[in-house]
């Protein structure tokens, strides 16, 4: 069982930065694959970045070249580094864990963070 908790959210202008931060419990958080998800109002959850077990990443279209995914194993946390900040990032941000590598897929991510609201204006 695992437990993520989103921090470091919040408003921030266009051109602006934020990192999301993502704790996770339990003893096994290294052998898990994270990726950080995101729900605009009015539209469907889409995948923003992943990262594998062993470190490799994922971006979307939309965020290559201005978001970075990364890893603490010691700490059990995982990060989203925003840049460039866009009105149309906009949105509720999700961290997932995922028992298996390289997931693009929404339902093979088994545990969900609770979300934290990312707000850009223009």
């Amino acid at each position: 069982q695992v437990q993520l908790v989103e921090s470091g959210g919040g408003l921030v202008q266009a051109g602006g930065s934020l990192r999301l931060s993502c704790a996770a419990s339990g003893r096994t958080f290294s052998s898990y694959a994270l990726g950080w998800f995101r729900q605009a109002p009015g539209k469907e959850r889409e995948l923003v970045a992943t990262i594998s077990s062993r470190g490799s990443t994922y971006y979307a279209d939309s965020v290559k070249g201005r978001f970075t995914i990364s890893r603490d194993n010691a700490k059990n946390t995982v990060y989203l580094q925003m840049d460039r900040l866009r009105p149309e990032d906009t949105a509720v941000y999700y961290c997932a864990a995922s028992s298996f590598d390289g997931q693009t897929e929404q339902f093979m991510y088994d545990y969900w963070g609770q979300g934290t609201q990312v707000t850009v204006s223009s």
